[in-house]
């Protein structure tokens, strides 16, 4: 059996097993349908299938219907047949309307659903749907159960996970070491989008500074300005619908014009909140370990400058963490954190298995020092003139 022949039948029998959890949620609340509507969502019930053409947006050019009998792809003509070769598994049906009649993807539902309940990972008005099928009560949204289920990746969505994360971290070290200290942080956003599309990878989210701007700004779009003595590139980077999510940063001065003392305080700092992560704790467990650590290295405001992450996956956070986010952590969940001081930040995509959190953006080959058992990246040291 070739590769391709067995991925296809890893993705059949895992989009199985996902439309079979859905019923069985339709089937206790006795609903008549559950409609995804997101990108996030269509790719976790596809085993990986992408909706999205305009890659910003949060809904695509598509849907998934789950009712007892059928899952159903709700898309227009133009868009179809492509997703049929391109993006989807076997195990889903197809209803396709003109695009100038966008009702009739409405009509479909409702009759779908047979005047029962329908679940939305994104409701739509109520008044309108629920008018539509004379029963009055629109769409409700998902129950916390599914959301949950979703957090919570299966052997396939860990191995698709393993080798973004891997490529990611290629991406952005492949990058760095190619950046100079003339490059604009355009040039630098642009050299790191490159190299993740090249690896068939979108670049959802791409920040990038130089150093006038690196400790100003917790979240900084790149401008035309140089880098200067040092940089940080930031990548949110999507395949498959999941999300690899890490921070790195280059000197091109040495060893002065690495913060050291700052950078040996936040490890710290992080290495608290990790060790934090462990099945049955809540989020807000993790949120008060890092709180914690700040005191302790006499940040105290620091937490209230910018968030720390939370859980990620899906979307680039699925929920952040906060003080009083009770989310249960389980095995199968994937995390991504970022504690910061001003102008220095240290972020990676791990994955909390049975042994511990597995970093999934680690990049052997990228300078780290050995953190409490834990490797963790260092700043890289590049040559200005080379």
């Amino acid at each position: 059996m070739s590769a391709s022949m067995s991925t296809a039948m890893q993705r059949t029998q895992e989009v199985a097993d996902k439309l079979a959890f859905l019923r069985a949620h339709l089937a206790a609340a006795s609903a008549g349908a559950i409609r995804l509507r997101g990108v996030d969502w269509f790719a976790w019930v596809t085993a990986g299938g992408s909706s999205a053409v305009l890659q910003t947006t949060d809904s695509g050019v598509a849907e998934v219907l789950v009712t007892p009998e059928e899952a159903c792809i709700l898309t227009d003509a133009i868009e179809a047949e492509r997703l049929r070769a391109e993006e989807l598994p076997d195990g889903f049906t197809f209803h396709v309307e003109p695009w100038t009649e966008p009702e009739l993807r409405e009509r479909y539902v409702q009759n779908a659903a047979a005047g029962r309940r329908i679940f939305s990972d994104r409701p739509g008005n109520g008044a309108t749907a629920g008018a539509t099928a004379g029963n009055g009560m629109g769409e409700q949204p998902l129950p916390n159960a599914l959301r949950q289920r979703r957090m919570v990746l299966g052997p396939d969505e860990r191995e698709r996970y393993r080798l973004l994360g891997r490529e990611t971290a290629e991406a952005m070290s492949e990058t760095l070491r190619r950046a100079r200290p003339d490059w604009t942080e355009y040039q630098l956003a642009g050299a790191g989008a490159e190299a993740l599309w090249r690896r068939g990878i979108h670049p959802a989210l791409v920040l990038a500074a130089g150093e006038r701007r690196l400790p100003a700004w917790r979240h900084p779009t790149p401008t035309g300005e140089p880098l200067g003595a040092r940089a940080m590139l930031v990548f949110c980077a999507r395949r498959h619908g999941l999300y690899a999510n890490l921070t790195r940063f280059v000197s091109f001065a040495g060893l002065n014009s690495v913060p050291l003392d700052e950078q040996r305080a936040l490890l710290e700092v992080e290495a608290t909140g990790l060790a934090a992560v462990q099945p049955g704790k809540s989020l807000s467990a993790v949120y008060h370990a890092f709180d914690a650590a700040y005191r302790h290295a006499d940040r105290e405001g620091a937490i209230r400058e910018h968030h720390q992450g939370g859980i990620t996956g899906y979307q680039a956070r699925e929920i952040v963490a906060g003080p009083s986010t009770a989310t249960q952590l389980e095995e199968g969940m994937a995390f991504a954190f970022n504690p910061s001081f001003a102008g220095v930040k240290i972020e990676d995509t791990f994955l909390l298995g049975p042994d511990g959190l597995e970093n999934l953006t680690f990049d052997p080959g990228w300078p780290a020092a050995d953190v409490h058992g834990r490797k963790r990246p260092l700043w890289l040291e590049a040559q200005a003139s080379s």
